[in-house]
């Protein structure tokens, strides 16, 4: 496990890179390719939409409709093979995660611009579970106010990277685009939507 330790601003994370073993992290991943109903799904930036460049699936309980870039998503049901991972989530952190975004970056093009999962139906102090399968990406982090502030991640397959406190008021995050040769990856942000 590792821990970075806030200071009075800093990101409050903790990294488990082993969070699933090599063979449930393969097995998790094959079942998620071939299970979920994929789709690109359209983003507004710079006042224009766009495809989003990964392809993606929103998870849910009922009434855990997401409101992103001014798109409202209603929740796709939880496949049997998220359930044990939502069950262990529960018994770890104690919060009772009722929604996951499913991303699949199928490619080193695939990529997540800056941004926070700093949405109202997040609440304001958010812990988000981001668990990865396949391909290792490098995951970065850059300060709100102060952008020379970074940080950056390797996240392998079966690492949870859990994001808490003021992490996403204070901190934006990136999947960069990389030009080296590298495998599908699915990243899972467990989230908790408290206000529809």
């Amino acid at each position: 496990m590792a821990q970075v330790d806030p200071d009075d601003d800093g990101p409050d994370l903790v990294l488990l890179p082993d969070w699933l073993a090599c063979a449930q992290a393969a097995a998790l991943e094959q079942a998620l390719l071939r299970g979920l109903p994929w789709q690109v799904h359209r983003v507004r930036m710079f006042g224009r939409e766009i495809d989003s460049p990964r392809l993606s699936c929103w998870i849910g309980d009922p009434g855990t409709a997401y409101r992103y870039s001014g798109v409202r998503h209603e929740p796709q049901p939880w496949p049997p093979a998220l359930l044990p991972v939502r069950d262990r989530l529960l018994g770890e952190t104690g919060v009772v995660f009722n929604s996951v975004l499913a991303n699949l970056y199928r490619d080193g093009r695939d990529c997540m611009g800056w941004h926070s999962d700093d949405e109202p139906e997040l609440g304001a102090r958010p812990l988000i579970a981001s668990l990865s399968l396949g391909a290792t990406r490098r995951f970065a982090l850059r300060h709100r106010r102060d952008p020379s502030r970074r940080l950056v991640l390797e996240l392998p397959a079966g690492s949870l990277l859990l994001m808490r406190g003021q992490t996403q008021a204070r901190w934006r995050h990136a999947l960069p685009r990389t030009a080296r040769p590298v495998g599908p990856r699915i990243n899972l942000t467990f989230r908790r939507i408290v206000a529809g």
